[in-house]
């Protein structure tokens, strides 16, 4: 188990453990609307049972080395996260995502998070493509991507279904070469 500061402010950044399901439960009740806007985690935690198997499913990943989870907590209370949702290391390649409640929003949380996780990629684990896929509406992840150096590819066009809507998709992307080092 590690925690790694994201600040002056007391937040900090752990990996989500399945021993986390009723702590991450909670979280999404009270960010449920407000997470799924865009992204599926509030459809997928809809109960202790389904949590502990999203909390599973990223466990079993970390193992395989094929994808990792982390809470950001903020105040003793978690609040948000950062994953990556695929990791090809053999390829050199990740996906990083993220979420946040809305109580935590604007404090520059989830990019200090992203920071930490794709510097430990590109650095530890050698990864040399880190994509952030994000619906072409979520202008707060679109401003992480940025905050982050990343370069807009492109748009896939209604690639998306997400509760009964397709979304465009934009993909974003920092090459390892490319990388600056978090302050």
């Amino acid at each position: 188990m590690f925690t790694r500061t994201l600040g002056d402010d007391g937040a900090e950044l752990r990996p989500l453990e399945p021993w986390h399901a009723e702590e991450l439960l909670a979280h999404m009740d009270r960010g449920r609307e407000f997470v799924g806007r865009y992204v599926g985690l509030p459809d997928a935690v809809a109960d202790l049972g389904s949590s502990r198997a999203f909390l599973t499913r990223y466990a079993e990943k970390a193992a395989s080395d094929t994808g990792r989870l982390y809470g950001i907590w903020a105040d003793g209370r978690l609040v948000g996260g950062v994953l990556f949702r695929t990791m090809d290391v053999a390829q050199g390649t990740a996906e990083a995502g993220c979420w946040l409640e809305p109580a935590a929003a604007g404090r520059g949380l989830v990019t200090r998070a992203a920071r930490l996780i794709i510097d430990w990629a590109v650095r530890e684990r050698g990864v040399q493509r880190v994509e952030w896929r994000v619906a072409a509406a979520n202008a707060p992840s679109i401003a992480v991507a940025r905050r982050l150096g990343m370069r807009r590819e492109g748009v896939l066009r209604a690639q998306h279904l997400h509760r009964g809507e397709r979304l465009d998709i934009e993909i974003w992307s920092v090459l390892a070469d490319e990388w600056q080092t978090p302050a």
